[in-house]
């Protein structure tokens, strides 16, 4: 009977011990998160909720996404407003037909100019974000086109896609363009390569005439390249990751046009300038955020 008892009891003991074990096990993982929700709920409670206007160029898209909602993650009372991913120039005729934004971010020095020079953005908040580079490239699948040269489009046997006027990746290519013998565009006012905008000119008496396709975006650029419908297409090395079906056969050489840089600025009008200034801030610093960029084939301004 004794040693009945001890069993009984030695099982209940056992059983106990399970119990508090399983109890601990239940309510230690809670406690670990706590802290964390703790600090993000206070955090959140301890700011207005926020919503921002990004006006960005077209080649941000991609990678300003995923930023965007990495901010989110330390961030949960900003919210962002339908991104407006355009052509630079485009942007800034949306700004100035009084559409609204806390933040641009644009393709171009020249385009960022023309935002400060119309009061479209605060002039003391603006810096460069980023850098690019221009290339080259054709259909993933044309095996016919590699190692191609800048000077190589003189000699008129290649079609060619570009960005049109509002475009600055187009602006580059033809500053670029300029600078091959004989020239396979010509400026309106006579200047060459970084001298010239890119924008007011012709491939009429080029070696390009009747050869050359302009799209509104560099997306459209691609795309012509992607489909055949051009043997080449000039965009930015950060377009190959972005929209794919394309691939380099070429890099434009770095000193045939303007630096390219990616400017970013507060609008003037923006009802939250202190919410934009910390996200621009964060999306130039932040580790993460960065790492980002890099792996859309940006890299952060110097």
């Amino acid at each position: 009977m004794k040693k009945h008892t001890r069993i009984v009891l030695a099982a209940a003991c056992a059983f106990a011990m399970a119990g508090a074990f399983a109890l601990f096990g239940c309510s230690s993982e809670p406690k670990a998160e706590e802290p964390q929700n703790a600090e993000n709920q206070s955090n959140a409670e301890s700011h207005e909720a926020v919503e921002l206007q990004i006006f960005a160029a077209n080649s941000l898209s991609k990678a300003m996404e995923e930023v965007q909602a990495l901010y989110k993650q330390d961030h949960s009372w900003v919210s962002f407003a339908d991104t407006q991913y355009e052509a630079s120039g485009t942007l800034n005729e949306m700004l100035g037909a009084g559409s609204y934004a806390d933040v641009l971010i644009t393709a171009s020095k020249a385009t960022m100019d023309t935002a400060v020079n119309s009061n479209y953005v605060d002039a003391a908040t603006r810096f460069d974000m980023f850098t690019n580079e221009l290339v080259l490239v054709t259909g993933e699948n044309n095996a016919s086109v590699s190692d191609i040269k800048l000077e190589d489009l003189s000699a008129g046997t290649y079609t060619l896609a570009v960005g049109d006027a509002n475009v600055p990746a187009g602006n580059y290519a033809k500053q670029a363009l300029s600078t091959t013998e004989p020239p396979c565009w010509i400026s309106a006012d006579g200047a060459v390569g970084k001298e010239s905008s890119g924008k007011e000119g012709t491939f009429e008496g080029t070696p390009l005439a009747g050869k050359v396709t302009e799209g509104s975006s560099v997306g459209n650029v691609c795309s012509y390249a992607n489909s055949g419908d051009v043997d080449l297409a000039m965009v930015y090395s950060s377009d190959v990751y972005r929209f794919g079906g394309v691939k380099i056969v070429g890099t434009v050489p770095a000193d045939t046009h303007k630096k390219i840089l990616y400017p970013a600025a507060i609008c003037a009008d923006s009802k939250n300038p202190a919410a934009a200034r910390e996200f621009l801030d964060w999306a130039f610093t932040n580790e993460g955020a960065v790492k980002i960029w890099q792996e859309w084939g940006f890299e952060l301004a110097a």
